[in-house]
């Protein structure tokens, strides 16, 4: 097959992202990943190891010169969000992801494109392959299943690896030095409902809600992105009492630290309101386009015939589900108040499912300050609970708090300055990193995070941009060219 990213630079980082890019590995289905690896270091004579969970450690030795140098463990994580548009056929079990130059960007077609975090990964694979890289010890980590509850990280054992020095591969905003992450929780909640028949003398539609850009539920919660969820729920308590709407199933969003960006619900209207209701669609569209028109000028909202479902939801069920995912708070919650321009806490409304005979909705929430998180967990449940569903948080995982004054972070920032001639911002993150989890199971470990850009991250308009790759990889040359002496 011929390669559509060779000629890019820098030529190995590239060559093994397109590799991996044909390699399935959506969170807990990383095996063919895991065991590319694992060939990868016995086919170079590299010292790895695998633990209970399969994280995998790739050891390589100081280049000559290099042996008294302190040991770096570089950081990423195995699994990609699958997300794709309705429209496309790809099954992310089986199939390869299909890379695609655009200008400046890499894309994928249809799909997520995995630089989050294959980008890590690659540039991990092409420090242990080279043999002119001047470095001193050097251990790479990669983990599993982190888009979905950070197993992997959950799981590193004490004594895993060795180093005291971390260099976390898994940002996405060059010119960036992230000293700092938010903490999550995800609270799920299951509605039970009774399987009514289906009226007489009634009409039946689907209602598609897409073309919203979605986007990563942390990096991109406050930028009023739309959300798909709340979009359908709005038409159904728009449309329930004044056309006798009804709801047979209600389907939306795929991840929970991605945007919805699509949803789609099957609804019963009373024949005698069906012209009425159909003229309603063109006035909602309008009505929605105008106010997303900034961030979402390629939403549509389409209402077409369909076939008759084999029931509807019970009609107490309908509005106390309608009343709650109204009355659920999505985005941003509040901003920090000690770092400019950080958010501080929010909540994602994600998904929602039709199962059987129930309702599932998927959320999560972020805070930078534990308090404040476990107080947005409790609003999120509240709303669910008066509503009368079944409601479960995760225990979540940790925040990274910052320390400015850090030996590896006094390191980027020189590195920086000396390859780009400017001032690189160290700032804190709103998503989620393994940091946060990685420094409770090793105190005292001195961290950094840095990546090239990636926008659309959890979307099928996920790129990479191509140049800041270049840059990237620099900084990560000169960063361990310049880690001193043990």
């Amino acid at each position: 097959m011929t390669s559509v990213l060779g000629h890019l630079e820098p030529k190995s980082v590239w060559k093994y992202f397109e590799e991996i890019c044909k390699i399935p590995r959506p969170s807990k289905k990383e095996e063919k990943i895991i065991a590319y690896l694992v060939d990868f270091a016995k086919a170079q004579k590299l010292e790895y190891k695998t633990d209970d969970l399969n994280n995998v450690l790739i050891s390589k030795p100081a280049t000559k010169g290099y042996e008294n140098r302190k040991t770096v463990v570089l950081q990423s994580h195995l699994d990609m969000v699958g997300e794709k548009n309705s429209d496309t056929k790809h099954d992310f079990e089986k199939d390869a992801i299909l890379p695609r130059i655009d200008g400046e960007l890499v894309y994928a077609t249809g799909t997520t494109l995995g630089a989050d975090d294959g980008i890590g990964i690659a540039a991990q694979m092409a420090i242990l392959v080279a043999d002119d890289i001047p470095h001193g010890p050097i251990e790479c980590l990669f983990t599993v299943d982190e888009e979905t509850g950070l197993t992997g990280a959950f799981g590193l054992q004490p004594g895993f690896f060795e180093a005291k020095t971390l260099i976390n591969l898994d940002s996405e905003d060059w010119g960036e030095i992230f000293i700092g992450c938010a903490g999550g929780r995800d609270t799920k909640a299951e509605f039970t409902f009774t399987k009514y028949p289906v009226p007489c003398a009634m009409s039946f539609y689907r209602i598609a809600v897409t073309g919203l850009q979605g986007g990563h539920s942390g990096d991109e919660i406050h930028n009023g992105l739309g959300n798909s969820i709340k979009i359908v729920n709005r038409f159904i308590l728009e449309t329930r009492e004044k056309y006798s709407v009804f709801v047979s199933d209600i389907n939306g969003g795929n991840a929970r630290n991605a945007i919805p960006r699509e949803a789609f619900a099957t609804l019963l209207v009373n024949e005698k309101h069906a012209a009425d209701f159909e003229d309603f669609v063109k006035i909602f569209n309008k009505n929605l386009r105008n106010e997303l028109c900034v961030t979402a000028p390629d939403l549509k909202i389409e209402v077409e015939k369909t076939e008759k479902p084999e029931f509807i939801i019970d009609l107490t069920t309908q509005a106390k589900l309608s009343m709650a995912i109204a009355a659920c708070p999505h985005g941003e919650q509040a901003w920090s108040q000690t770092l400019d321009n950080l958010v501080e806490t929010s909540t994602n409304l994600a998904t929602i499912k039709t199962e059987g005979d129930k309702v599932l909705i998927g959320t999560s929430q972020r805070s930078s300050i534990q308090s404040k998180l476990d107080d947005m967990v409790h609003t999120v449940q509240s709303v669910f609970k008066l509503a009368g569903a079944k409601v479960i948080s995760s225990d979540g995982y940790p925040g990274w708090e910052p320390n400015p004054d850090s030996e590896i972070v006094r390191i980027s920032e020189a590195s920086y300055k000396r390859l780009f001639n400017s001032d690189p911002e160290v700032k804190a993150i709103h998503a989620g990193l393994e940091c946060g989890l990685i420094g409770v199971k090793y105190p005292g470990i001195d961290m950094v995070s840095i990546g090239p850009d990636i926008k659309g991250a959890h979307t099928p308009e996920e790129r990479i941009n191509i140049q800041t790759t270049i840059d990237f990889w620099e900084l990560l040359l000169d960063m361990l060219k310049n880690i001193p002496i043990k």
